[in-house]
């Protein structure tokens, strides 16, 4: 240990740090003397300490025996939320005193920064932002100790009466009788929060930025007064900052929703909220994708399914989701009975019930299983309307689902084959980058302990002996089952949750769902509820924003363009176009009386993969021009060879049959 001076106590704490070892110190030693005591460079470095996996103050003492660990830059996670908590601090200075009667209301961080909400007559405005971030930077620079105190909570209500802030009172009149009141000084500005906080300012670094400014009830209810929420964005670094402010350029140039009106692929609007009118263009990228799914679900064995859309309220009680999911489901008043009891139809939200409903008809037996029963299931949630984004995220969507009844036994093997059916079709729709999460029980959920030990315990198995690394997600399981989530990164570094399955040895029950086993006595089947892509509307949306609009040739909404040089070769164009339709290849044929450069460019933005050009050279020879998007190069070829060549480029990634004909 290093001679820095620690609290005389006689009474001792053991100190158990990350790698095991055990040190013994001064009861009110605080983290920094730890950190001190073990190295200066780490004194240096720290910026919080984790006491019992809890992140603290570095500057509070220590009472009693706890594992430790030193927070420094390196684990990100934490002290991105330290620096963008203390972020949030420092913005609300800044504005109280550049625009003095200002109220601060609250000021968390979140994914990519952190937030305050202001109760201020005038609104902000760009300038505003500007002045306090340049403010910001100022404090950052003084460097000052944030400070942590207790105050009496009648003390503390009233003093924020007094200076006018009736949120802040508000707020500690609102917290529960035995909370501690903690108030964090950073010099002379002070604020309600319960911490942890960064040393010092300082601490915070430069890599933030103010980025809008917009709308916010307090405590997100319409009833009550409208404030303004700042936004920001804090990193760790300079260059974590600038990536992610590249991100978000990169972002708006992909927007799906902009990308879409671009290409003529969909719209949405407000006599249908929540759903989507699909263009022709879209409505073949829409088919190519679940035909490519269709596909490999052939392949491997799934049965595919129709089911209704309206179901008796008594279906959706028996499996739970009346109680435990209503408010996100749609409900029509069928009739009332003559007592006056009310009785409803529930618009599905999704299709396990009725999958279930499928199997319970006839007698099943443990021959019959695994049955991998798969359904284009269109559903309808009740999606709150500010939550709704383009075709990201709707009302009504169609879900890739499927539902596995097998036995206890059977759960790895399926397990194994739902893995490598995923992470196959997300190689061939370009994603290679995917992390693997288990989400397990959450507080509102049906079934016992020991079934959720099972259950969970089963997918960890299953994902082990797959050689998956996965990371646990507790309390963000489905409330019937923990689930396995895969998240995609994007070209563009974003992170997507996709497909999932869910174990789930719930519904059977519920719904009395059974085979005979070999016994001869029935048995509950397990359920395994399981999506590749999800929403096929979110999934698109997301390639869209993935590719750039600019689509593999398999999958684009137009693979082919056929454009004139001059009229003399519209019928050659003609003739060009039919045969490549009759390939198989979706083609747009484009004989306006224009000069071909507005074509190649109106075709480019359309992000149209391949154009064939054609003049009267091209017609008397019978060649084509082939351009490809993003390239000014042209290759000449005979037609026979340009249709053979862009048919075996186009054909799916599922299309494993021969081109030859066995006729």
């Amino acid at each position: 240990m290093s001679s820095a001076e620690v609290p005389v106590s006689s009474v001792q704490v053991a100190i158990t740090l990350p790698d095991g070892s055990v040190r013994t110190y001064a009861q009110g030693t605080t983290g920094a003397d730890v950190a001190a005591s073990i190295a200066k460079s780490l004194a240096k470095a720290a910026l919080a300490v984790k006491i019992d996996g809890v992140v603290r103050d570095l500057a509070l003492p220590l009472q009693a025996d706890c594992n430790l660990a030193i927070v420094t830059d390196k684990n990100e996670a934490d002290a991105l939320e330290l620096i963008r908590h203390d972020a949030a601090h420092i913005m609300a200075e800044a504005v109280q005193e550049l625009y003095p009667g200002t109220q601060v209301t609250i000021g968390p961080a979140i994914a990519t920064g952190f937030y305050y909400d202001f109760a201020r007559d005038t609104p902000f405005t760009p300038d505003d932002l500007v002045k306090i971030e340049r403010r910001m930077h100022e404090i950052v620079d003084e460097n000052r100790p944030f400070t942590r105190e207790e105050w009496d909570r009648t003390e503390a209500i009233e003093h924020f009466k007094s200076i006018g802030e009736k949120y802040k009172a508000q707020i500690i009149e609102d917290l529960p009788a035995s909370e501690t009141i903690t108030i964090y000084r950073q010099g002379k500005w002070y604020d309600l929060c319960r911490g942890p906080h960064l040393p010092t300012t300082g601490r915070v670094g430069h890599a933030f930025k103010l980025m809008k400014v917009a709308g916010a009830y307090w405590r997100g209810d319409a009833k009550n007064a409208m404030l303004q929420r700042i936004y920001g964005t804090a990193w760790r670094t300079e260059k974590e900052l600038a990536d992610h402010l590249h991100q978000i350029e990169e972002a708006e140039k992909r927007d799906h929703r902009k990308l879409g009106r671009e290409m003529d692929l969909f719209h949405v609007q407000e006599e249908a909220t929540g759903s989507v009118f699909w263009h022709p263009k879209g409505w073949a990228l829409y088919r190519s994708l679940e035909n490519y799914i269709r596909a490999k679900l052939v392949t491997a064995n799934y049965v595919e399914v129709r089911t209704p859309q309206l179901y008796d309220s008594s279906l959706f009680k028996a499996s739970g989701h009346w109680d435990l999911y209503g408010d996100n489901m749609f409900k029509v008043r069928e009739s009332v009975s003559e007592d006056g009891v009310e009785k409803y139809l529930g618009v599905k939200p999704m299709n396990c019930p009725a999958h279930v409903q499928i199997f319970r008809q006839g007698l099943k037996s443990y021959r019959d299983l695994p049955l991998r029963m798969a359904e284009f299931g269109n559903c309808h949630r009740n999606e709150p309307s500010g939550a709704l984004h383009g075709i990201l995220r709707v009302r009504n969507f169609t879900q890739d689902d499927a539902h596995i009844f097998c036995t206890e036994d059977q759960v790895g093997s399926e397990a194994k084959e739902y893995f490598a059916l995923q992470l196959g079709v997300y190689k061939d729709l370009g994603f290679d980058k995917i992390a693997v999460k288990l989400a397990l029980r959450p507080d509102n959920r049906l079934g016992d302990d020991a079934t959720w030990d099972k259950a969970e315990e089963s997918l960890r198995v299953a994902l082990r002996a797959n050689g998956l690394e996965f990371e646990e997600l507790p309390g963000e399981g489905a409330f019937y089952g923990p689930k396995v989530e895969f998240h995609l990164t994007d070209a563009i570094g974003r992170s997507w949750q996709c497909g999932t399955l869910q174990l789930d040895f719930q519904l059977p029950e519920r719904l009395d769902a059974s085979y005979i086993g070999q016994d001869g006595a029935k048995h509950r089947p397990v359920m395994l509820h399981r999506a590749i892509l999800g929403s096929l509307e979110r999934f698109i949306g997301m390639m869209i924003e993935h590719y750039a609009g600019k689509f593999p040739l398999w999958l684009a909404p137009t693979q082919v363009t056929v454009a004139t040089i001059v009229s003399d070769a519209d019928a050659y164009a003609e003739q060009v176009a039919a045969k490549l339709r009759r390939a198989g290849l979706r083609v747009e044929l484009d004989v306006r009386n224009e000069k071909i450069n507005l074509k190649v460019r109106e075709h480019s933005l359309q992000k149209v993969p391949v154009m064939l050009v054609v003049g009267a050279r091209e017609a008397e020879q019978g060649t084509v021009a082939v351009r490809r998007l993003g390239s000014n190069a042209q290759e000449i070829l005979a037609l026979d060879a340009a249709i053979a060549n862009l048919s075996e480029e186009a054909r799916p990634p599922a299309d494993t049959s021969s081109t030859d004909s066995a006729f």
